[in-house]
């Protein structure tokens, strides 16, 4: 049986994806088979297109890591079916690709039923974003544990994407107070409105300089870096004694050059992760604690995914043109109902 899906043909722009016909995956131990309905496009997508995001030993190399649909089969039996999920049940899943496929396979550990309400577009535009945030802001940063507890704040750059928009929103749900950078008028108005204390135009004004000023110079306690680069050093000048850095990509590049001693002076903690090649038990804990923490805000519509656009499979290239625009607010995702 065979199904449509999307490839990359050569590493290059968004015209080197085409729609082609592969085999359905067979599911194996500890995963299901899903009818996908829609799936997301995210910044490591853009990446493998590129050539630049090489696909994990034994992994397909049809992008796409996060997908909605209907389990049709596969092993349910499995201990890390913590959720009792049945087949026919609607899911959404993080995957380490595959997601641009009418069908793909996924550890049940990383499948989540759709918050209450939710349709399969809506569950689409969870995984990726709900996934990174939690891991990289509340774990890896430890939002709320550090020395302020609950009035610790946050500096999320890319405050309008489709992780920024959710980093905002859980942020602020939580109790803390949350600043963003975005590029444009429009882009810092919309961060505001999903409750950032102040969004900052970095084509505009100098982020660390507006930071040391709201904070009467003492700095912010978590930053989520999307950027890289030459940001960090900036960064470093507007983080608080304590305060933690946390990479998860690299947008402006690889290498930065920073003061060491403002590290161990002020106790600063740099990080980062990403979550591609990290194991179906760290996901699965990770898959738990939304369930717990985060599921029951979206079902009783305390915080939402921002989405831009949605666009039938086969304007796959379309899609991918309009990110690399990045003039978009939120995720795009792709429908194979459309």
């Amino acid at each position: 049986m065979n199904m449509q899906a999307v490839e990359i043909t050569t590493p290059g722009g968004p015209e080197v994806l085409r729609l082609t016909r592969r085999p359905v995956p067979v599911p194996g131990d500890g995963e299901v088979l899903i009818r996908v309905a829609a799936f997301g496009l995210n910044r490591p997508d853009i990446a493998q297109r590129q050539g630049k995001y090489p696909v994990p030993a034994g992994v397909t190399d049809i992008p796409g890591l996060e997908v909605s649909g209907e389990i049709i089969g596969g092993d349910l039996t499995h201990p890390a079916n913590y959720l009792g999920l049945s087949q026919g049940d609607r899911v959404c899943a993080l995957v380490q690709g595959g997601g641009y496929a009418e069908y793909c396979v996924a550890p049940i550990a990383q499948c989540l039923p759709y918050p209450a309400g939710f349709d399969h577009v809506l569950a689409a535009a969870l995984p990726e974003t709900f996934y990174t945030v939690w891991s990289n802001v509340f774990e890896r940063g430890a939002l709320g544990r550090g020395p302020k507890g609950q009035q610790e704040t946050l500096l999320v750059h890319g405050g309008s994407s489709g992780i920024g928009t959710v980093a905002i929103q859980l942020a602020v749900q939580r109790g803390h107070r949350v600043f963003a950078t975005a590029g444009s008028a429009e882009k810092c108005a919309f961060c505001e409105s999903l409750g950032a204390a102040r969004a900052i135009n970095y084509r505009e004004e100098d982020f660390a300089a507006v930071i040391a000023s709201l904070t009467d110079g003492q700095g912010v306690d978590v930053i989520l870096d999307m950027v890289g680069g030459d940001y960090l050093p900036r960064e470093l000048a507007c983080v608080a004694d304590d305060g933690r850095i946390v990479i998860i990509a690299l947008q402006q590049g690889a290498q930065a050059t920073i003061p060491l001693s403002d590290i161990l002076r002020r106790r600063v903690t740099i990080t980062g992760s990403t979550l591609r090649p990290r194991s179906v038990a760290f996901k699965g804990e990770l898959a738990r604690e939304l369930y717990t923490h985060v599921w029951p805000l979206l079902a009783q519509g305390v915080i939402k995914p921002v989405i831009e656009t949605v666009l039938p499979a086969s304007e796959i290239v379309a899609a991918h043109r309009l990110m690399d625009a990045g003039a978009h607010k939120g995720k795009i995702l792709l429908s194979w109902d459309s």
